[in-house]
């Protein structure tokens, strides 16, 4: 079929694509880029994953953690140190621990305190296990020395110097917090770097240039810089919470989107040079076609993050300004320095497969079009089809999503986690992590004797008096961050909230954990329904209809669905991790149907296009033939960016990468590809109901109508 080239518009597009603009427009990023590349580089100084700055003020932990940090001494970090041998401890091992309790002692004053031993603060500093195989001590170090990451790396090293076969693990909650830092530790240029190559090598496949692809790699780089630098801004100015979580987050949404754009927009791009002699009227007319849906999806994907800013938790209400001004960066990048750039090199930049201005083009139907011409005769196959193995991949679900414990987030456990596991054996009365608990000093021996008579608890010693508050901590019996320990700090906070006067409240890491825990949950009941109201909302407005933004909310759903099914079979069975991390659901969630939403906007803004013309079903045929090479390309690139994430050794990192990169494959593939132009020639003209194109339209002089063929179409 030849379709001949339209010179019309020529001048006036002239005129907006003046020889001077793309100059000036890099000249203006140049510029923006001395000012934010500097400021980039200081977001890591502003990060921080401590869980009193991500859980929210009114949460009872929260206010134990600030509670300690305002005492004298400042707020502490607990380690445990565990020695053993395997044949039972001798004489000059035992002498060994005492002389390193010393030792740390004195380095480390004043915040140490007695461990599960003994009554008051006269008790012995360290513990025997009743095997004779183990002793420990508990250390607690005033946060005034640094962080866990900065000292559990000394005081490991402090006690090297012991006789050969004492084995010894420092555990405990900050030694745990300092693994996970480590963990963290330059992962925002590993993660920079890595979506670097996978992008880098994704573009040349796609566009088989020697120099393509470099292009739209320097206008991501560059929204990505000036994405971390807004956000560092933004933490400067309003305070938002950003965790390293959601830093690296922020790279892998920049990479992802942005190259999703430049994707999109090259493709239109390419079109039109072939119907424009002039570079600069060439891209004026592909951004015509391609920036109402490029704008249309990052106003989705900006809307649906800034929903999470009414969570509770700090670091998921965090998250949505922090995605959205990335999201934000990446649009404005790929609709103005991008496509700068592209007209200043010209057409070689396509070479060697340049695009020729031509009186004429060929158009072949192609891969996607014998696709959906395939699915135009098998309607009903392609629906029930696809539903079905969204089905099967659904029953997943069925498998274990329990919460994922923070023992269990290493992909290799270090030394703080197979401690516990040590601690456990010698010391199974001290199995949990320990509780704190501030009560007012003249009830202190009152709700004493209430905590120890709680079930779960192994011991409960009272601690110092300082401000008017009084400190007791308590060991629970059972395994860290389990839902047994988890049933004991709440039977603790309901029997010492019953003691009227002593304002008693409950903290410590498993405490906040499990506020953590509850917390995600309430932010899912609220955030969910927010994200899938906005997001209809925005393709309401985009498409102006109803039915086709209820039907590609739909299939996103059940695609969500699907995705996560499918993962939690691959996590439980194939993986064998233990759980799924309380926050994933919700960051899949959002970024599925928000990203998922994308590639639909994509197909149905150049269906609406092409049926203003050709009528719905040759419209949409029109737009999955058009669109298909370029948005399954995009959905293997942010497939290939969220999949970074799962070459990380952390479990909560690898859930969310592999579940949104699946996800992702799954939608561009299955549903988008079959499914939606399946539903539409089912539909028919009614998808766009109420818009006017949702009519039937008159042939003229008594002819059949154009869009006839579709009325049927429910019926076949």
């Amino acid at each position: 079929m030849a379709v001949s080239a339209a010179p019309s518009g020529e001048a006036p597009a002239g005129r907006l694509a003046g020889r001077w603009v793309p100059w000036l427009v890099i000249g203006l990023w140049v510029a923006l880029a001395a000012v934010m590349v500097p400021l980039s580089g200081k977001l890591s100084s502003v990060t921080t994953d401590r869980a009193v700055d991500t859980l929210p003020a009114s949460a009872e932990s929260t206010k134990v953690a600030v509670l300690e940090d305002s005492l004298s001494g400042g707020e502490g970090n607990t380690f445990v140190f565990v020695y053993h041998r395997a044949g039972g401890l001798t004489d000059a091992d035992r002498a060994t621990v005492e002389r390193h309790y010393d030792i740390l002692a004195k380095r480390y004053p004043p915040k140490v305190t007695t461990p599960a031993g003994g009554e008051d603060d006269e008790g012995p500093p360290t513990r025997l296990s009743a095997d004779g195989k183990a002793m420990m001590f508990t250390l607690e170090v005033s946060t005034s020395y640094g962080g866990p990451e900065t000292i559990v790396g000394p005081l490991r090293e402090a006690a090297k110097d012991r006789p050969a076969g004492l084995e010894l693990d420092v555990t405990g909650p900050a030694a745990v917090d300092g693994d996970m830092d480590a963990v963290f530790d330059g992962i925002d240029v590993q993660v920079l770097l890595t979506t670097i190559v996978v992008v880098t090598v994704l573009l040349i496949l796609t566009y088989r240039s020697p120099v393509l692809w470099l292009i739209p790699l320097v206008a991501v780089g560059a929204a990505a810089l000036t994405a971390m630098a807004t956000v560092y801004l933004l933490v400067k100015g309003f305070g938002i919470v950003v965790n390293d979580q959601n830093s690296a987050l922020l790279t892998i949404l920049v990479f992802g989107v942005g190259t999703d754009y430049a994707l999109l927009l090259i493709a239109r791009y390419r079109e039109t040079l072939h119907h424009h002699e002039n570079v600069r009227v060439a891209m004026v007319h592909a951004l015509r076609g391609a920036a109402p849906a490029i704008v249309a999806s990052a106003a989705t994907v900006i809307a649906g993050l800034l929903c999470l800013l009414v969570a509770d938790l700090n670091s998921t209400s965090g998250l949505g300004p922090v995605g959205a001004a990335g999201i934000l960066c990446a649009l404005v990048a790929m609709l103005t320095l991008f496509p700068a750039v592209l007209v200043v090199l010209g057409r070689r930049i396509f070479w060697p497969a340049i695009p020729r201005f031509s009186t004429t083009v060929e158009e072949k139907p192609g891969l996607w079009g014998r696709l959906g011409a395939a699915i135009s005769r098998r309607r009903w196959v392609a629906t029930l089809g696809s539903l079905g193995i969204l089905g099967v991949l659904a029953i997943g679900l069925a498998g274990n999503t329990g919460a994922l414990r923070e023992q269990d987030q290493f992909l290799d456990a270090p030394e703080s986690v197979t401690g516990f596991t040590v601690l456990r054996q010698h010391f199974p009365e001290l199995g949990g992590q320990p509780m704190t608990i501030f009560t007012r000093p003249a009830y202190q021996e009152r709700v004493l004797d209430i905590v120890k008579r709680t079930p779960g608890v192994a011991e409960a010693i009272p601690g110092q008096t300082s401000g008017g508050w009084a400190d007791i901590s308590v060991f629970p019996t059972d395994a860290p961050d389990t839902a047994a320990e988890y049933d004991t700090i709440k039977r603790v906070r309901t029997a010492v909230h019953a003691v009227n006067g002593a304002e008693a409240i409950v903290g410590g890491p498993s405490a906040e954990n499990l506020d953590t825990e509850a917390t995600t949950s309430r932010d899912e009941k609220l955030v969910i329904p927010l994200v899938l109201a906005v997001v209809l909302i925005v393709l309401g407005l985009l498409l102006r209809a109803i039915v086709a933004p209820l039907v590609l909310m739909a299939t996103v759903i059940v695609s969500f669905a699907a995705a996560f099914g499918g993962s939690v079979f691959v996590f439980d069975t194939i993986l064998g991790f233990k759980g799924i991390d309380y926050s994933v659901p919700l960051l899949a969630f959002l970024f599925l149907v928000a990203l998922g939403v994308d590639y639909n906007i994509f197909l149905t803004s150049r269906a609406r296009e092409e049926t203003a013309r050709l009528g719905t079903k040759e419209g949409m045929l029109k737009a999955l033939s058009a669109t298909g090479g370029v948005i399954t390309s995009a959905g293997l690139v942010l497939a290939a960016t969220f999949a970074v994430l799962a070459t990380l050794p952390l479990v909560m990192l690898i859930e969310v990468g592999f579940l949104v990169a699946f996800g992702v494959l799954l939608d561009a593939l299955l549903v988008r590809s079959v499914l939606v132009p399946a539903l539409t020639l089912l539909i028919g003209r009614r998808i766009w109901w109420p818009s006017r194109l949702s009519r039937p339209v008159e042939p003229p002089d008594g002819q059949q109508s154009l869009v006839d063929d579709e009325e049927p179409a429910l019926q076949r």
